[in-house]
């Protein structure tokens, strides 16, 4: 039966959106706040949030940013990354991981995932490693945390500083504790597809306080005197510029309405976590059908729900996703093979069947805090339904 068909004789049902950032009146009125204060740039409210966020993932500072992409560019500066380095990253990532590396004119290096995570191993990484490695960027993907107890041993015994990339990391945990607590350094996206949302904007921490009081003066044109600090004081400063640095900041407007999301992240994990488990239990049926599912040494926060196809799945991937669209549920293709787009023309790759197989079949099904059960039994019933030929 197709989509059309189970449609045909009624009014079609509005159309299931894959992701709807869970905000109402306490942003809204956290955001009039900061505009009706009159400090509307990086400025006070910035400096709490970034407390707030360290105080939540266990580190020792933060540092807010325009973008998870912006803090991925100054955690690598950080390690003085430059020409001549390689740096080993999964090429199952958005391109904004790889990318980060050529800004500092570093080379990414693709390496292979595990397909139960999508995310990078020890041997995946080993695999992949040269003279030229200086640094190892892992992903913990889709919200499902990568092993870092793992991959911080092994970089140790390498002798390489390893980067989280944690874009869609908050309110995941490993080993029980929150992703980015010990991290040499992590970087984090608060876009509106994220588990909680500024926006656009992002967050580095980090135990090191020199790097810490460094990545704040790059953020800001590498100033030794932040804006905040100038209007603070009663008599003029005249800042000084040490380096390039760059405009990476973030504003209050948006650090406001992060402080409220902050707020509530244990409640969206936990509703994300709880529809998850549901869809699991809907799709356990369905042949050919193989849900993301935590891994053993810790729990995910669902930021995506996917599924990966396998050969006994009557159609391929784009297939569903064009029955499932015509049925009014937008699902998403699953996540990037980074190395097989064309800014990656030409750049040499080993070979990567986990990555290539992951991103070719899989797919990213809606969940939102408010999604309803009615909702999620309208997805399934049209995978049921595809699946069974």
């Amino acid at each position: 039966m197709s989509a059309r068909d189970t449609a045909a004789g009624q009014d079609a049902p509005a159309r299931i959106p894959v992701m709807i950032p869970w905000l109402g009146e306490e942003e809204a009125k956290a955001a009039g706040d900061a505009v009706l204060s009159g400090w509307v740039a990086q400025g006070p409210r910035v400096a709490e949030f970034e407390r707030a966020f360290a105080d939540r993932v266990g580190a020792e500072h933060g540092i807010a940013v325009s973008s998870c992409t912006t803090a991925l560019h100054l955690a690598l500066i950080a390690l003085d990354l430059g020409p001549g380095d390689e740096v080993v990253v999964p090429s199952l990532s958005f391109i904004a991981t790889a990318n980060a590396v050529r800004y500092v004119g570093a080379q990414p290096v693709f390496a292979d995932v595990e397909e139960a995570t999508g995310n990078l191993t020890p041997a995946t990484v080993d695999a992949v490693r040269t003279p030229r490695t200086k640094a190892v960027l892992a992903v913990h993907q889709g919200g499902v945390p990568a092993d870092v107890h793992a991959l911080r041993a092994a970089c140790a015994d390498w002798g390489l500083p390893l980067v989280e990339d944690a874009a869609c990391g908050i309110g995941a945990t490993v080993g029980g504790k929150s992703v980015g607590q010990g991290a040499l350094i992590a970087a984090w996206s608060f876009h509106p597809r994220k588990v909680i949302t500024t926006g656009e904007g992002g967050m580095v921490t980090t135990d090191d306080a020199q790097w810490a009081e460094r990545l704040r003066r790059l953020r800001e044109h590498g100033m030794n005197v932040s804006a905040a600090q100038r209007h603070a004081s009663s008599t003029p400063i005249a800042e000084s510029y040490l380096e390039v640095g760059y405009n990476y900041r973030m504003t209050d407007i948006q650090a406001a309405v992060g402080l409220v999301q902050l707020s509530k992240l244990d409640e969206i994990v936990a509703r994300r976590r709880k529809l998850a488990a549901r869809y699991t239990r809907l799709l356990a049926g369905i042949a050919g059908l193989r849900p993301v599912r935590d891994p053993a040494h810790g729990e995910g926060n669902f930021q995506s729900y996917w599924v990966l196809l396998t050969e006994e799945f009557p159609i391929g991937r784009d297939e569903l996703l064009a029955v499932l669209a015509e049925a009014g549920v937008s699902a998403r293709r699953g996540i990037m093979a980074s190395h097989l787009e064309p800014a990656y023309a030409g750049h040499g790759a080993a070979p990567l069947p986990v990555t290539e197989r992951i991103s070719r079949d899989s797919l990213i099904l809606p969940l939102f805090h408010t999604m309803t059960q009615d909702q999620q039994d309208r997805v399934v019933t049209v995978l049921r339904e595809q699946a069974a030929g």
